[in-house]
């Protein structure tokens, strides 16, 4: 496994990371046994990045990691979100970055992950009634005290990111990235390398779609996406087609093509692959051997077009919260 560092002055991490969202239920019921044993698999396999969210599974997830890299702690770097809030019901009700809200948040943080610190922090959106200068602040205070050794942040605007590092330095921005999402070239990306900030991109596969997943049931959350419903899925099962074509050529999946573009369009950009299972997680590192040429890449990206794609990749609520997409086309 290679490595790469996030941003000028962060961490070095394995060239790709594991998200464990997938594994606390918005995708349908997982099997904490199989997660375990994907997240052990994947540490023995190198992956030294492990990303989490307190909100997923409203603590779920971090309690299922803590449990999985209890003894080898030193082996991993946690990246931790915060801020979403939700209800008993599961609903969504709201986001919290005020500083006080941030010290309490990493409090259980710690926790649930039986941790003595979190090695990236960073707030899951822009809340709209706090500076994100407060926010970051409060981050920085965690840094002081040896709680957290790293800032990030998530979902943000190359704006309110600039902001950001004035208070504190930033290791890298969170941000979904894949042949079907290219928005953050447009602005965001450019910005990020002037300042020596990293990415880790999620959303490699567009939650499934580019490896030909679909929503799997009522408790699968990609069945309210624009990408997966009717005349969307539709078109966009088009460019699965595209993409298919073109990796059978390179004599691989559809699903390793994808992560294998993304690996190569800068050794400032981690991508955070969301395997829930063992085979999930092999096919992904399986991706890791490939090697394109530029006129390769141009050819995959001509295959798939970004402008191709039908769908927003959040519903309108969600697009219209997300400050990243600020002067950003939707893709």
């Amino acid at each position: 496994m290679k490595s790469r560092r996030l941003g000028a002055a962060g961490p070095v991490v394995s060239e790709i990371g594991l998200g464990c969202m997938g594994m606390s239920g918005p995708y349908g019921t997982a099997d904490d046994k199989e997660s375990t044993a994907t997240i052990r698999e994947a540490i023995d396999s190198g992956i030294t990045l492990l990303d989490t969210g307190d909100f997923y599974g409203m603590g779920a997830n971090e309690m299922l990691i803590g449990r999985a890299i209890a003894g080898i702690r030193d082996n991993v770097l946690l990246s931790v979100k915060f801020g979403p809030m939700r209800g008993p019901d599961g609903a969504w009700i709201g986001i919290d970055t005020r500083p006080v809200a941030v010290k309490n948040f990493v409090s259980y943080s710690l926790k649930r992950l039986g941790v003595e610190h979190i090695d990236v922090y960073r707030p899951s959106r822009l809340d709209p009634r706090v500076p994100i200068e407060e926010t970051v602040g409060a981050i920085a205070d965690l840094v002081k005290a040896g709680w957290v050794r790293f800032v990030g942040l998530s979902e943000m605007h190359a704006e309110t990111v600039k902001k950001a590092q004035m208070v504190h330095p930033i290791v890298d921005l969170q941000i979904e990235y894949s042949l079907v999402s290219r928005g953050i070239e447009i602005q965001i990306l450019p910005a990020l390398r002037e300042m020596g900030i990293g990415v880790t991109a999620y959303g490699v596969l567009s939650r499934g779609l580019l490896s030909g997943s679909k929503p799997s049931g009522g408790g699968d959350w990609r069945g309210h996406l624009p990408r997966f419903a009717g005349e969307n899925a539709a078109q966009n099962a088009k460019l699965v087609d595209s993409l298919n074509r073109a990796a059978t050529e390179h004599g691989v999946s559809g699903s390793q093509l994808a992560m294998a573009w993304v690996l190569h369009q800068g050794v400032d950009i981690v991508p955070v692959i969301g395997a829930r299972t063992r085979k999930q997680l092999r096919e992904a590192i399986g991706a890791l051997s490939i090697r394109l040429t530029a006129e390769e890449l141009k050819s995959i990206a001509e295959a798939v077009p970004a402008e191709k794609v039908a769908g927003t990749r959040y519903d309108a609520g969600q697009m219209a919260a997300l400050d990243s997409e600020r002067a950003a086309k939707p893709n």
